[in-house]
């Protein structure tokens, strides 16, 4: 009997034992997790103008979290007006930017701060309150304390208007160079594709004539008035060519959409990419073809991608997971046309339409 007695002991202790250390894990799983001190702002009241769209208008800071898992922490801010952020729905209307992984600030410019204004309900021209706060997230999300901002939003004006871009990649035609259209007041924006071999120079053209243009100044990122040096593209490629008129600068970022999938040579890890017709404003690419898939993407990443729900209207949308099935292998001539004006300040479109034709 003595026997029975220590063994029930024994499986008694061990059930203890068992239950202790799941309460303890448990206990710092629950461990509270809190901001150690305030967050801080450069400002709490802002005016915002379309001048100073593009500086940099706030800039909000805060201490590091700890929490009892060693792992990295994501931090994001929210934006919310003042009387949506108590009660039973408090916060659910805010606005949330992600920040990053172990990012103790973040800097906001003018068009996203007004953005964020306009979208809550400020009226423009109008001080209105503002709160706003940073939330930590590892196995738990936590938020600081919140902060009172007093914003004037603008409104941003339609502005209308296309500069040129005659140079060497279509023989100097001002009549069919590319056009680069106003995004904001003096901010121009377009596309195009310098093909290997076709030359890097280019000029800026106010008309579609040679009454007026830019040529490149102290570097060749300024512009000059009616200077006889050409631009030079950094080589041959697609760009995003991005002008502004009031700083008299200009920038070529490489930007190409592609086709992606395992239809194509690149399969799902590389894409072919599209060359850009400034004339009909539509991105083409002649290929070879597989039975497989095909989808589009922006850069050779899937950071920004389009997929068709089927394959017989012709149109992709964004971050959609369904692709285009190609039945038969051969060559085939594939466009695509988006209408992604300006996707720095209002993103990219919801679809846009495409076609794959065997040739």
């Amino acid at each position: 009997m003595k026997k029975y007695i220590n063994k029930l002991f024994i499986l008694g202790s061990l059930l203890f034992l068992g239950s202790s250390c799941d309460s303890d894990a448990e206990l710092t799983t629950l461990e509270a997790v809190n901001f150690p001190s305030e967050i801080t702002v450069s400002s709490s009241k802002i005016v915002l103008t379309e001048d100073s769209a593009d500086d940099q208008v706030l800039l909000v800071s805060w201490p590091e979290v700890t929490f009892p898992i060693e792992a990295p922490v994501t931090y994001a801010l929210q934006f919310d007006l003042v009387g949506d952020t108590s009660g039973a729905n408090a916060w659910q209307k805010a606005k949330r930017i992600e920040v990053g992984t172990d990012v103790l600030s973040k800097t906001l410019i003018g068009q996203e701060l007004n953005k964020i204004a306009v979208d809550l309900g400020i009226p423009i021209d109008v001080e209105g309150k503002l709160v706003v706060r940073v939330e930590a997230a590892m196995d738990r999300k936590v938020f600081s304390n919140p902060i009172t901002l007093t914003v004037t939003p603008y409104e941003k004006s339609v502005v209308f208007g296309e500069i040129y871009m005659p140079g060497s990649y279509q023989n100097w035609a001002i009549e069919t160079a590319a056009a680069l259209t106003a995004i904001q007041k003096g901010v121009y924006q377009g596309y195009m594709t310098a093909a290997p071999g076709a030359g890097l120079g280019f000029k800026l053209n106010t008309e579609r004539n040679w009454a007026q243009f830019y040529g490149a100044g102290a570097t060749n990122s300024d512009l000059q008035n009616m200077s006889d040096t050409d631009f030079q593209l950094p080589a041959a490629g697609s760009y995003q060519i991005k002008v502004n008129l009031n700083t008299l600068k200009w920038t070529a970022t490489p930007y190409s959409w592609g086709i992606v999938g395992d239809a194509t040579s690149g399969s799902w890890d590389n894409s072919t990419p599209m060359s850009y017709d400034h004339q009909t404003k539509t991105w083409k690419v002649t290929a070879v073809l597989v039975p497989g898939n095909v989808k589009f993407r922006l850069n050779n990443s899937w950071t920004i991608n389009y997929g068709p729900k089927n394959t017989t209207d012709g149109i992709v949308y964004l971050d959609d997971q369904g692709s285009h099935y190609v039945g038969e292998g051969g060559t085939y001539e594939i466009t695509l046309q988006i209408n992604d004006v300006d996707p720095a300040t209002t993103g990219y479109p919801p679809t846009a339409t495409y076609t794959i034709t065997k040739k």
